[in-house]
This record gives C-alpha cells, structure tokens and sequence, in this order.
C-alpha cells in the first residue's frame, strides 16, 4: 500500500480537532473497535481534566499525528490543515462542510483554499463522514460502529455518509474488511481507494455507491488494477433515470445517456452494475467467497414445487441460464428419487429423502459435477431460540459438507432475507458457501457474478478513455454530404441525384421507381417531424407532386432509389460523451426507435467480434435472424458496415461531434445493407 495513504487509515496515532459532540463520537466508536494507539484531543476552550488532555492547537500536540478528523467551521479548515501539514501529520478527514457542495462562490473559493492549505497532505472530504477500517481496528466516523474485524473482507466505498453507515448496519453477515466516505473527494476519490486496497490481501472485493466519477480515465485503470488483483467490483450509480447532460440532435444523442454510457463502461471494464443496497450486498458475498464465476449456468434446487415455480417466475428477466442436467446426472438423480421426482431446472428434489442425510449427500454431490457455474439450494428456516432447527440443521450440514472442494459457486438460499439466521450464514461462510438473503437479490447476485467472470475471462479490456475536449463551434452536413462520407467509408448507401423541385421527378425517372425524395440543407436535422421526406413514389405524378410540396422547405431535393426488400431497420451511431469520449450505439431503428428501448452502448475499441456481440443481445436480432417466416437478413454485412461505421469514428474522433445512421436497412441474405439516413455533425475547420 502506498506508505502515506497507508498512514492516513492505519494510523498508531489519531488527532480529533473541534466540535465536542462529534469527536466525542469519533472517540467512543475508536473506543468500540478496539483501537490500541494514542487519540489526542484538540479542542480551543475545552478544558482539561485528570483523565483526557485537551491541546489547544495543533501546534502544541505532543507529535504529528497519524490521522486526525476535522470538525472545526468551514473557514477555519484551510488554517487547519496548513498547521498538520507544518506538523508532518500523516492526513486527515475533513467532516466539515460549506465547500464545493454548495456550489456557491464561497464554498468553492474555500475549497481552492483547503487544497493549497493542505499542500500534499492527502485527506477525505471536506463533507465527509470518515471510514472504519476493520481490519486495523481504526474508526474514524461520528457513529455507532458494528461489526467485528473479519481475516479477509470487502471494502466499502461510498459517496453516501448516510448509505455507508447503512451498510455497516447490515444483518446479513456481509465481511466488511473497511468502510470509505469520500464526501466532495477534493484530494482522495474512490479511484485512488481502489488502487491502493487492490494490493492489500485482505481485500476481497469493492463494493461502491457512487453518485458521479471524477476522472474517468483513473477510474478506469483502478477498476484494471482490481481486476488483474483478482478483486471484483460491485457498483450502484445513482441517476438511472437522470437525462443525458447535453442537447441530443439525434436519437444516438438521446439514446447514449450519461446512465446508458456508465452501464456500457460497467459491462466491458467487468463490473457489476447493482440496483439496490441489498443486490450489492448478496453479490459481494458471492464475490467475497471466490470472485466472479465463470459463467451464468446455474442450478437452483429446493425441496417445494413453489419455491422453483417462485424462481422460474423471478429469473424471467435475468440473463441466467438454467441448463437441464446432462443426462448421466440427470439419470443417476433419477435412481436416487424415484419415478415420483421430476429432474429439472429449477429442480424440486422433493422431500422424500429428507431423513436420509447419506442420499442427500449424494444428490447434493451429484448437482454439484454436473457442470454448472453456480448452484444454489433455497432453504427458509425457522427462527433460532424460537423452534427446534435440529432438521434443517442435518441438511444444510450435509449440504455444506458436499460442496467442500466443487467446481461451481455454492450457495444457501432463502427466499425472504429473515428466514436465514446469523447462526446458519456463520456456518456457511466458514464452509466456503454463499448465504445469499432473498430470493430476487440471490439470482441477481448470480448474474451479476456470471457477467463479470464472462468479462474477466477475455483479455484486458483496455478501454480508450480521452482527454476531454474543449468546447467548440459544430457543423452538420447535408444528409447527401453526409451519406456521401459514409460511401467514402465503405458503407453503402441508395442511388441518388440532388435535384431541384422543377427537375425532381425527371430525376426520379432516371433512378428507377419507386424512390424517396427528401428536402436536404443543414437546417433540416430532423425532416420526418417537418414533413419533409415522401416515400414510395411508383409513378412520375406521384414525383411531381411530392416535388411540390417539399420545394417549400428547401430549395434542395435529394432523390433516391427506395430500398423495398428490408429485414430490419437498425440505428448505428456515434456519440460523444463529455466524460467517456466516443460511444458507440446500436439499437432497433426507423419507427421502432421511438417506441422500444432496444439499444446497446460500446466504448472503444470496436472490432467485429464486439459488434456482432453487441447486435446479438437487441430484441431486434431475432428479425435479422428470420422473424415468423421472413428471410433472413445479411447479419455479415451489418456487422461489416457497423465496423466500418466505428473505423470512421475513430479515424476522425478529433473532429466527429454525433453520427447517425437511422436506419441502416437490412436485407436479406447476400445482398447486404444501406444507410438510407445519415445525420453527420463535425468540429469547424
């Protein structure tokens, strides 16, 4: 671990500076952990007494302290600081707040201040709630602490004061080795967190509640550097549902969110992108007791045709996979049940063998070499102290006992989080299986671990992160400007002619009936709302007329061939996000982009095989594939034009502002596909 951050969070000595009631609480919960070095008291008119000494300043400390919290007035905090970095302390946690959260100009002039105070001091904060790291027995939060110091755990990093205490309250035997707040992170932010605990083997895992990143670029080698130490991430990013913080000109521009962004970098960085405090939890225990999985080929067995019905039913929407068993295990269960127990998956064993620990064993044992990533056995029991569990206990013994050693993640599941008591999660995580609470958040917790073991098992990802770029004026292109550069890229595109109204349909008449004629200039970005595309023209009066009417939006028609033999429309397109830099869309497109969200986000680098993975997960695959008799449609040459689509926005990533193609017509089997709408915005030259 870097020696001074490392000083900072395992100090052997501890300054609490300010305010009576917090440090105060600072000092009860050090207290309550077992923390063995030296806690000074600073505090300017408290007075001493036979028991506690209280220094009036920083300067008159006996030493420089280790770690010291800080819960002093905002405007005293610059001072503060400069007095423990004159000292050589080792950094500290600012509880104090009123800086840069406020936004106001005060708090940010504050801020500038702090930071030039504090010089190279690394600290928390400011408006931070402090950490508890378990494993050294150090408390540095105003609280009630609860929990015990585990070997080995997963350490929490949280933008939440409220949420990370939360956390800590949980009952459900999670191992929490530390607990990080990084309030306003004006010096240390999760990513630095994350880089130095990867080395630490104590660290199992991460588990992060994050409300922004500060630097996505650092955020991403951390979440690398975690990944080759072997220690999965877990995250819940608040703001699903905020919109994309800039102007969308196209439907790429509103599909590619800030929400849809950060889940695209989760998916290829491999981390588990978690809805809810108790999904985080579960998929941490499931990290904590191996790391990911393999894949997401599980088994789920119980003794009640209504707990399997229950889990068929809350899987529906998980993208796990419940293989049958092959057939030798399947054959072998068959012997060991009888004709009265259906194998299947999810597998109701029935009870029948309930009082026969020697045959359960061999059930257990059986599921167990049948090849799956992870399996589960959903088990509510009763209540401790209050009934006799003497039954449930033989067969979660002989349960733990079989899966010593296996191939796939084990685990217990009960289906509400109450029916699994801290007794039976104990003996669990000391047998090597995963007490998963809930029967939703276990499953989720199964496909979170599979698609982070999907991700871990290709090379690194090495995501391609820029700089961001400064502000600039754009220009858009002419949808025929536009589609000529895509012709130029190797993308195909219909036959056309630009044309005035007066010569539009002898126009037309030279392409070939039917066509499209569309009105064209830069102005026209979204020419569907305005009325300004006619398709399906079969005749010259039908051209003549549609000439017409369009000539009133632009003195500049486009006339096209009309692509008649479509599959499926798919959008592709590019974006720039400020964070992120270029994303890469690719949804269902024409009508059905205003009516389903079906798309999928990729951050470079793109190449064919990635595409082609990404078209595979839309809804709208199963058109390309052949939809209820229809033709198949050419997926080689979508997956094509997509790639030359992305080698084109990375070859002008310095100038491309937003591309989108919509659609990106797909017609059947070997004879390709074409961008009949292109909207293409570039940088001024």
């Amino acid at each position: 671990m870097n020696p001074d951050l490392h000083r900072l969070i395992a100090p052997r000595s501890i300054a609490l500076i300010g305010a009576g009631a917090w440090t105060d609480a600072v000092a009860a919960g050090a207290r309550a952990i077992g923390y063995e070095g030296t806690i000074w008291r600073v505090h300017p008119t408290r007075s001493s007494t036979a028991d506690l000494t209280y220094y009036r300043s920083v300067d008159e400390l006996p030493d420089a302290p280790d770690s010291a919290f800080l819960a002093v007035p905002n405007t005293d905090v610059p001072g503060v600081a400069a007095a423990l970095a004159r000292r050589g302390a080792g950094g500290f946690v600012c509880f104090s707040s009123g800086f840069s959260e406020t936004g106001g100009e005060t708090g940010l002039r504050l801020t500038e201040d702090l930071r030039a105070a504090a010089g190279d001091l690394p600290f928390f904060g400011p408006n931070c709630y402090g950490f508890v790291n378990f494993f050294d027995r150090v408390a540095m939060m105003p609280d009630q602490i609860v929990g015990a110091p585990p070997e080995r755990g997963v350490a929490l990093i949280c933008q939440s004061g409220t949420l990370a205490l939360t956390l800590m309250f949980n009952d459900r035997s999670l191992p929490i080795g530390a607990l990080f707040t990084v309030g306003n992170q004006t010096r240390i932010a999760v990513e630095d967190l994350i880089e130095v605990l990867s080395a630490d083997p104590r660290v199992t895992a991460f588990g992060l509640y994050l409300e922004g990143i500060q630097d996505p670029q650092r955020f991403a080698r951390a979440a690398e550097t975690a990944r080759r130490a072997g220690k999965p991430i877990a995250a819940i990013k608040s703001g699903r549902t905020a919109a994309a913080a800039r102007t969308a000109h196209s439907h790429t521009g509103a599909l590619a969110g800030a929400d849809a962004v950060f889940e695209a970098f989760c998916r290829q960085a491999g981390i588990a992108r978690c809805d809810t405090l108790a999904s985080l939890c579960e998929t941490l225990k499931v990290f904590h007791l191996g790391g990911p999985t393999r894949g997401r080929k599980v088994l789920v067995m119980g003794a009640s045709g209504g707990d399997m019905a229950m889990t068929a039913d809350v899987s529906r929407d998980l993208a796990l996979d419940f293989a049958p068993l092959p057939a030798q295990g399947s054959a072998r269960l068959a012997a060991l049940l009888g004709e009265r127990v259906t194998v299947a998956n999810p597998f109701d064993l029935h009870t029948y063998l309930w009082f026969d620990p020697p045959a359960l064993r061999k059930v257990f044992s059986t599921v167990f070499e049948s090849g799956y990533d992870a399996v589960g056995f959903m088990l509510d029991c009763p209540p401790d102290g209050k009934s006799d569990t003497a039954a449930f206990d033989v067969v979660i013994d002989e349960y733990i006992d079989a899966a010593r050693g296996v191939p796939p993640r084990v685990a217990l599941i009960a289906s509400l989080p109450e029916t699994m008591g801290a007794r039976i999660r104990g003996n669990c995580l000391r047998g090597g299986v995963v007490p998963l609470q809930g029967l939703r958040e276990a499953l989720e917790a199964f496909t979170a671990a599979g698609a982070v073991g999907e991700a871990w098992s290709g090379p690194g990802v090495g995501l391609q992160i820029p700089e961001p770029a400064a502000a600039t004026r754009t220009r858009t292109l002419s949808e025929y400007d536009g589609k000529t550069v895509l012709r130029g890229a190797g993308v195909s595109v219909p036959r056309s002619v630009l044309a005035s109204s007066a010569n539009a349909a002898d126009a037309a008449a030279s392409i070939g009936f039917p066509v499209v004629i569309k009105a064209v200039g830069a102005h026209l970005e979204h020419k569907t709302e305005v009325g300004g595309v006619a398709l399906d023209l079969r005749d010259r009066a039908a051209a003549e007329a549609a000439a017409e009417r369009l000539g009133a939006l632009s003195p500049t028609l486009l006339v096209e061939e009309m692509i008649t033999d479509a599959v499926a429309e798919i959008l592709v397109g590019v974006v720039v996000d400020p964070q992120f830099g270029q994303v890469l869309v690719i949804g269902a497109g024409g009508v059905l982009t205003e009516l389903v969200a079906d798309s999928v986000s990729l951050l470079p680098p793109w190449d064919a095989g990635s595409i082609r993975g990404a078209i595979a997960q839309l809804k709208a695959a199963r058109l390309i594939g052949g939809y209820r008799g229809k033709p198949a449609g050419d997926l080689d040459a979508l997956v094509e034009a997509v790639t030359r689509i992305a080698a084109y926005a990375t070859d002008q990533r310095d100038r491309l502002v937003e591309l989108d193609v919509n659609p990106l017509i797909v017609r059947p089997i070997g004879r390709g596909v074409v961008a009949v709408d292109v909207l293409l915005r570039l940088l001024q030259e």
